[in-house]
């Protein structure tokens, strides 16, 4: 088999190792690498904890063959499994794991999807508007700009693009496919460039990116996924283990940021002296609101340059001995009134 033709550097991989470590030396760990790509994390976790189990996901095909070469060495260890991340619960069923210890989500396209021109990612180079993840199965950017009504696209790329001339990005896609069908990202790229107005071009890196993304997600389903799979990793999560997730858009970190604050905070009456049994947080925020890469990583890897790091430990049961217990005072600069739920923060603190 070829070697994969772009380099691939995994972000943050030390502060990842590092995140993970208590979880990966539990009894019996199991780690699932939510977004396997061409195997860089996979391949530390498995050389530092001989003892781990990986089972790796993936949609794309091409990946999974790639990593599986990498990861030969390990094949008596690894459970390499072409699936969405939000299939977890079925691919755990089917390979008799009741629970796992260790997770980590890296999200968003790949190196090998970005580096190979053909897939259709990236803006810069010319390629086929596909943008499929998976490219046995869905429809492609290319269906999507040519034959999504002009008001859904102009929703896409404010939506899921933050795009702020989608009006005028979506008028020049419907005069140009009233032409002839738009079929090439280079094509796309250029209509893009020419809908936006001079000025905010010269600001914010290629005009074209935010149309890119807004189409690579609704393409994917990529954030529909994400809302599934979190909730359903962390159900899966045992006692004491981790998950690490890494975000590159504000989207996806809003997602993720609701779904680990929502269990790391108290779901009982807040006016009570005490948190009764089954309603404490189920989860310990690792980080301070959310980790970007430091300088030396993005010089390395210029592709962390946008990354936000936030990691959880699963607590025991819902965080409390089973027992009603005292709740922490607020501190008094709030005047004394109400209080803080176990895991929660006082306004403004942390955040990303």
């Amino acid at each position: 088999m070829g070697e994969h033709r772009g380099t691939h550097v995994p972000v943050l991989l030390e502060r990842c190792l590092e995140l993970l470590a208590p979880a990966l030396q539990l009894p019996g760990a199991v780690h699932v690498d939510f977004t396997l790509g061409l195997g860089g994390h996979a391949e530390a976790v498995l050389e530092r904890f001989p003892e781990v189990v990986l089972i790796g996901l993936d949609r794309d095909t091409e990946a999974l063959t790639h990593a599986r070469h990498r990861l030969a060495r390990f094949a008596g260890r690894t459970h390499l499994v072409h699936a969405v991340y939000d299939e977890l619960p079925r691919v755990l069923e089917e390979l008799d794991r009741p629970a796992i210890h260790s997770g980590l989500f890296d999200l968003g396209v790949s190196s090998l999807q970005l580096d190979e021109a053909d897939r259709g990612f990236a803006y810069a180079q010319d390629a086929p508007l596909d943008m499929r993840m998976d490219q046995t199965s869905g429809f492609t950017a290319e269906q999507v700009v040519n034959e999504y009504e002009p008001g859904e696209l102009v929703r896409i790329l404010r939506v899921y693009g933050e795009e702020k001339f989608a009006t005028r990005v979506v008028s020049s896609i419907v005069r140009e496919r009233q032409k002839g069908r738009i079929t090439s990202t280079s094509r796309l790229a250029d209509l893009v460039k020419e809908s936006i107005p001079a000025a905010a071009r010269r600001t914010g890196g290629n005009p074209a990116k935010r149309t890119f993304q807004a189409l690579r997600i609704e393409v994917n389903g990529e954030l529909a996924a994400l809302e599934a799979a979190l909730p359903a990793a962390l159900d899966a999560l045992a006692p004491k283990g981790r998950l690490v997730v890494m975000s590159y858009q504000s989207l996806e970190d809003r997602i993720v940021k609701r779904a680990l604050a929502a269990r790391a905070r108290s779901t009982g009456p807040v006016d009570l002296p005490v948190e009764l049994p089954g309603t404490g947080p189920t989860l310990r925020l690792l980080t301070r609101g959310s980790e970007p890469a430091g300088e030396q990583e993005v010089a390395d890897n210029p592709r962390a340059a946008s990354v936000k790091l936030r990691a959880v430990e699963r607590l025991d049961q819902d965080g409390t001995t089973g027992a009603a217990r005292e709740r922490p005072r607020m501190s008094t600069t709030h005047g004394g009134q109400g209080r803080l739920r176990p895991g929660e923060r006082e306004e403004g603190e942390g955040k990303a």
